[in-house]
């Protein structure tokens, strides 16, 4: 008989999962402090309650489309979620995750349909989780999208019990007449710029270095942001679902293609949505950089040219619109809320090269960006 309990005799201790560090209870009450906020996202496509082992969405309706095209994308919040848990603030790193991932279909005019969420921790602390997907939930009810399910592990010894990480996957869907990307770009095509709500999810591990570098503390009050520096940093991801969906439906705005500004800045984003015959001409000029780009700049003494290749610098996402297009767009994002304003025009590429040129970013043959001039700061 091997070692352990011996019927009839006295019972050992041994180990447990909740020993190792695992406990299967705070999940179960996790689930429950979040599930309200995730039915609330929930139409009558989403079939089945929370806790299934899978998200079951009707896809009948896809029947009205004469050639549906699926969009999906995944992305996680990166190191944002370090100061969400220095600051013990977690009920906003969800509106940065739903932009990061459902704003990456919207690129092409995909509506979203669905989202799933994946939660990595060290130790499940139900109201922290809880708080965590009350924020995806949220977002996903403001971009209409359905939070149809999602998993939290704890991993302890893998990660520290106070850590966590956060990613998630949509899935979206597009007519393919109503496709937007380079193939729809052409010369003479205007760029539109619409503002970013600040750093959003992008080049954080600059953004903390810097802090590291320069001494500050995250509950530091800062004059020119008006907050504490913490405050700023945690500061949500513009979402840019339904203005961009509806700029799309407006016939008069001619929009032809989006970028979503996310890693890499905005040269290297814009590139990656024109063809490869054209290139974008970027007025640096035409905006005014908000404060937290130049305060990180000048805090680390980061170059320009570094700057602008890791973080949005003000713009969150691009629309290319045809010339007669833009006066119509500029007048309903306005009308939603969306600053934005004329950032450059397309031209043939003459295949000039140099610092401020941009070409074949992220494995895509596309077009290229001519940055002009300096930037402006407050």
């Amino acid at each position: 008989m091997s070692a352990g309990a011996v019927p009839g005799g006295p019972e050992r201790t041994g180990v447990t999962y909740a020993s190792a560090g695992v406990d299967t209870e705070a999940g179960d009450k996790a689930v429950e402090l979040m599930k309200d906020a995730v039915r609330a996202t929930h139409g009558p496509r989403v079939l089945g309650g929370v806790g299934g082992f899978a998200g079951m969405y009707d896809a009948s309706f896809l029947q009205r489309y004469r050639h549906p095209l699926l969009a999906t994308s995944t992305d996680g919040v990166g190191t944002k979620v370090a100061i969400a848990q220095a600051m013990d603030v977690h009920d906003t790193i969800g509106f940065d995750l739903v932009g990061m991932v459902v704003d990456d279909i919207v690129v092409v005019g995909a509506e979203p349909l669905f989202m799933t969420d994946y939660i990595a921790t060290g130790r499940v602390v139900p109201e922290r989780i809880a708080d965590i997907v009350r924020g995806i939930a949220a977002a996903c009810a403001e971009t209409g999208t359905a939070l149809v399910g999602g998993e939290t592990a704890e991993h302890p010894g893998l990660l520290a019990p106070d850590e966590y990480d956060v990613a998630g996957a949509a899935t979206g869907v597009v007519e393919a007449d109503g496709l937007l990307g380079p193939d729809r770009v052409r010369e003479g095509d205007v760029v539109l710029a619409l503002a970013s709500s600040g750093l959003h999810s992008n080049g954080y591990s600059l953004v903390r270095r810097v802090i590291e570098v320069a001494g500050w503390a995250l509950d530091r009050e800062v004059p020119e942001l008006g907050r504490a520096l913490g405050m700023e940093l945690l500061e949500p991801t513009r979402l840019y679902t339904r203005p961009c969906l509806a700029l799309a439906r407006d016939a008069g705005a001619q929009v032809h293609a989006y970028s979503h500004v996310t890693g890499g800045g905005l040269a290297a984003n814009l590139a990656r949505v024109l063809p490869a015959c054209l290139l974008a001409d970027v007025e640096r000029g035409s905006w005014t950089v908000p404060p937290v780009f130049e305060l990180v700049r000048g805090l680390g003494q980061v170059p320009w040219h570094d700057l602008e290749a890791t973080l949005n610098l003000g713009v969150g996402m691009v629309a290319v619109v045809g010339a007669d297009g833009v006066d119509a767009a500029l007048a309903r994002l306005a009308a939603d809320g969306v600053p934005a304003w004329v950032l450059g025009s397309v031209r043939g590429d003459d295949g000039a090269t140099g610092r401020d040129i941009v070409r074949g970013t992220k494995g895509v043959h596309g077009g290229g960006v001519h940055l002009h001039g300096g930037y402006r700061t407050a």
